[in-house]
């Protein structure tokens, strides 16, 4: 069935959040009294939503605390470390605006909280470039759960068999499998620092725009 729907993850994807994430984590620490913490390793955390990566961070150091006002510090650096050092990869801006050009749907479909979500999209101008964006708190669920990848192809009114997803992690390829829509991905991105080609992909791209080409290929058989 040719695609009518291309989903993209946002960070490690869309977007190269790893070090202002990490930034803003490390302020959140400092803030209450525990010690900074590598970048490198703070991206291997990402992809599970930023609080979900300040609670690991948590239990790493044996932080006998409460969580809430560490989450609540995070939120408020994050807030001013948003696009500071984060820039969209080379050619998602192009693969964005082609697939709607072409009449395909598109949707952001991110673990990161929504508020978040939708500030790096507005930062970077891309908010208007989705049919459809949900955020780690937008529905029940998060990704790998199938309901929702099954939510946005319901949304849009478009088939499972039409639609692929665009990710860097094997959360995203798990979550297209569990969804039954295609699993694409992009070998840079986070991965928790694994190779990408292990979590078995349907296709491994580039780039965002030749995984947009080959969107279109589809489109057209």
């Amino acid at each position: 069935m040719a695609l009518a729907l291309v989903s993209f993850d946002l960070d490690g994807t869309l977007v190269d959040t790893a070090g202002e994430i990490a930034e803003a984590a490390n302020r959140a620490l400092q803030e209450h009294g525990l010690p900074r913490q590598p970048d490198a390793h703070l991206a291997l955390l990402i992809g599970h939503g930023a609080h979900a990566l300040m609670r690991k961070l948590l239990a790493q150091l044996q932080a006998r605390m409460d969580e809430a006002p560490v989450l609540a510090s995070f939120d408020r650096h994050y807030a001013d470390t948003t696009g500071t050092t984060g820039q969209p990869y080379p050619g998602a801006v192009e693969a964005l605006d082609l697939l709607r050009s072409r009449g395909l749907r598109v949707a952001c479909v991110t673990n990161k909280e929504l508020r978040h979500t939708q500030h790096l999209l507005r930062h970077h101008r891309l908010q208007d470039r989705f049919d459809l964006v949900i955020g780690g708190d937008s529905l029940p669920q998060k990704k790998p759960d199938p309901a929702v990848l099954r939510h946005v192809s319901a949304t849009l009114g478009v088939p499972l068999q039409a639609m692929a997803h665009v990710g860097d992690s094997a959360t995203d390829v798990e979550a297209a499998r569990n969804a039954g829509v295609r699993a694409w991905v992009v070998p840079y991105g986070y991965n928790a620092g694994r190779p990408i080609a292990e979590a078995g992909p349907d296709a491994i791209f580039p780039d965002l725009l030749a995984a947009a080409h080959a969107a279109l290929q589809a489109d057209a058989r």
